[in-house]
């Protein structure tokens, strides 16, 4: 599988997905609107591990929404969550959604 993208959110697919279940299915809020990368359809488990979000897709997809972005399926399996970075001439900065 391919790393998968929406605005600011990158899964990236990891072979096992470990630590402690979050009540929400919430990936990402955004800082100035307010949006949220959230899944909205299918079966799916958000994790937290050492600070690190993982989302494990239960089902054979999983619609992952956002007000600004088209929703995209996410296909069953096991992602890493991390929000994108880009550089600046004054160094690498987090993208902002």
């Amino acid at each position: 599988m391919q790393p998968m993208r929406q605005g600011d959110v990158i899964l990236i697919p990891v072979p096992e997905v470990t630590g402690e279940m979050i009540p929400h299915l919430t990936l990402a809020e955004g800082e100035v609107t307010g949006h949220k990368h959230r899944i909205t359809d299918g079966e799916a488990e958000l994790l937290n591990k050492d600070g690190t979000l993982y989302l494990r897709v239960i089902s054979g997809t999983a619609l992952l929404s956002h007000e600004e972005h088209h929703a995209i399926k996410i296909p069953q399996g096991h992602w890493m969550v991390k929000i994108q970075r880009e550089y600046e001439p004054e160094g690498w900065r987090f993208v902002a959604d």
